[in-house]
């Protein structure tokens, strides 16, 4: 029988409950005695107050605590903890925090506490309003996504109507939900617009504008946008603004759109890079990365580990490979219902899933502290995504494991990342899944080695894991060619052989004879302008240069010929360096 049993939950303690196997079905035994006096202790423990800060003592209606205790959610983060008490007052509020340390949370639980507490204000003529209450600017449609999974997450227990207007749907569902009530609308800046342009949406009765990423909405040059939205809405809204970093520009902004904000900084030790052990891995193609996670995941100091892919049918198709090789293993991506999202976040806290495939979106807002592997099967397209990517390891005060594959098509992003890290990129080579070619590092540029030099060498790892492979069917097989090669095997460095594919295109040795009939390259195009009088090779200062107005170029050894008639005809050589050409074409 096994018995449930509350969690302390201390610092690095993820899950909230533990079994404990007890068997009850025994006689009364010192053993059972023992077992019944630790269940005790332990239910004592649980009711020790620890000191820290929990959701409920923030002061959230219990429509949200409840929520967020079924998901397993008892202790803010610190963005959490510092910025919902001055949301809750009312406040303006400017928040500097990474994406991965629960910023979300800290905008979208005080705004779903005011819609859950005070009714909805009527207009100046008394009448019911049906705009929305809360608007959230976001610069991408994924972070928009993220925002209103969070939404439905959180206010699973609380009347709320939300919308997305977002690029690329339908515009004729938009209008459709615009007709009706709406108390939340999250939105990207482009799409917003046009909808206040065409009349379609009302924004005076919104009480709260939060501004997601500001400083990525800035980059991609969303500042006359976000500022005409903010003009839309009432001057007495609330204003909580969001960015990772805080610049002159920031300040600027801050400065024109909120009134005596409140400043909350936890960016800063978000993710302890130094910390997490950098490695990449040089992949011939799909199947190379395959055998490497493979292997990777086979090093048995990996406690729980977060697998990265590029898109949701490579999270299900790695998820299911990794599955049937034995693992507890499961997917994590948009396609997914909140719930079984949850769920599954839930399974990786407390044990019952050691990897989690997902995509970035999907990952966003993870907090298991007790990670100590994240592999990227696929590089993140963004240089910030990797550190947010491989910040989901060392936390809490541990140390954490970043593998990165990639092929040679991924080479940029590999530089990309270290340009932005400012680090040099250690590769790791396992024995026995070596690549068939290592990359030559370009000299100079972002991420090259310092005034240009080539590494001499790569510093790879000498193993530490154990042989093996996916099934076939699953990932195995023999590694074939990568799709860029032709099939008679890997381009090498040495010189070129022949190519009989390929049309000629110039005379294959140099210095060799001139195959009779053949033209000289260059002055037989007939697109080439002539060059100006006493230009060429052997024009001189005193206009020496041939022109082809001025009459036929001489021979080599006889009196130039003057007159603008017709070029004479030159005679063909047999052979030999000194050999002249023939007529040069009539275009000339």
């Amino acid at each position: 029988m096994f018995v449930r049993v509350p969690f302390p939950g201390g610092k690095g303690a993820a899950p909230p409950y533990f079994v404990k196997e007890s068997p009850l079905d025994l006689p009364v035994s010192a053993e059972n005695e023992v077992i019944e006096t630790e269940i005790l202790e332990t239910a004592e423990v649980d009711m020790v107050d620890d000191g820290r800060t929990t959701f409920a003592d923030l002061g959230l209606a219990p429509a949200l605590t409840k929520a967020l205790e079924e998901v397993g959610y008892q202790y803010p983060t610190p963005i959490q903890e510092r910025a919902i008490p001055v949301a809750l007052e009312g406040r303006d509020l400017i928040a500097s925090a990474n994406t991965g340390t629960g910023k979300t949370a800290a905008f979208v639980l005080p705004a779903l506490h005011r819609m859950a507490t005070t009714p909805r204000p009527l207009s100046a003529e008394g009448l019911q309003t049906f705009g929305p209450r809360l608007l959230v600017l976001t610069p991408t449609r994924e972070l928009a996504t993220q925002v209103m999974d969070a939404v439905r997450g959180y206010s699973k227990y609380s009347r709320i109507h939300t919308l997305a207007i977002l690029g690329g749907m339908p515009y004729r569902q938009q209008l459709e939900m615009l007709r009706r009530r709406v108390d939340l609308v999250v939105a990207t800046p482009g799409r917003l617009i046009d909808h206040l342009e065409r009349g379609r949406l009302d924004l005076s009765t919104v009480e709260m504008l939060v501004l997601d990423e500001a400083d990525r909405m800035l980059d991609m040059g969303f500042l006359e946008p976000v500022e005409m939205i903010a003009n839309a809405c009432p001057e007495n809204r609330q204003t909580l603004l969001f960015t990772a970093t805080v610049d002159k520009a920031m300040v600027r902004l801050a400065g024109n759109l909120l009134k005596n904000p409140e400043r909350v900084d936890v960016a800063g030790g978000s993710v302890n890079v130094s910390a997490i052990e950098q490695r990449f891995l040089r992949a011939d193609g799909l199947e190379h990365k395959e055998k490497l996670l493979a292997h990777l995941v086979a090093d048995p100091s990996m406690n729980k580990g977060i697998v990265f892919a590029a898109t949701k049918r490579d999270a299900d198709r790695l998820a299911d490979s990794l599955s049937e090789m034995g693992y507890a293993a499961a997917p994590l991506h948009g396609d997914m219902r909140q719930q079984e999202r949850n769920r599954t976040v839930q399974a990786l806290r407390n044990g019952r899933v050691r990897l989690l495939v997902a995509t970035d979106v999907a990952a966003r807002g993870i907090d298991v502290p007790d990670v100590t592997h994240v592999i990227n099967f696929d590089l993140p397209r963004q240089a910030e995504d990797y550190v947010h990517r491989i910040g989901r390891t060392g936390r809490a005060g541990n140390t954490g494991n970043a593998f990165s594959l990639y092929t040679r098509h991924e080479w940029g992003l590999v530089r990309g990342i270290e340009g932005y890290t400012q680090t040099r990129a250690v590769e790791h080579v396992i024995p026995g899944l070596e690549p068939r070619e290592l990359p030559k590092r370009p000299a100079g540029g972002p991420g090259g080695a310092p005034g240009g030099r080539p590494r001499k060498s790569f510093g790879g790892h000498g193993g530490g894991f154990k042989q093996g492979g996916f099934k076939q069917g699953g990932f195995g097989g023999d590694r074939k060619p990568e799709g860029g090669f032709r099939a008679d095997g890997p381009r090498g460095e040495g010189p070129r052989g022949e190519r009989g594919d390929r049309p000629e295109g110039g005379f294959k040795k140099f210095g060799g004879p001139r195959p009779e009939g053949q033209h000289r390259g260059e002055g037989h195009r007939q697109d080439r302008p002539a060059r100006a009088h006493g230009a060429g090779h052997g024009g001189g200062g005193n206009g020496g240069g041939f022109h082809p107005l001025d009459g036929a170029k001489p021979a080599r050894d006889g009196a130039r010929k003057h007159g603008n008639g017709p070029r004479p005809a030159r005679v063909q050589s047999d052979g030999g360096t000194g050999g002249l050409r023939r007529p040069r074409s009539s275009a000339n």
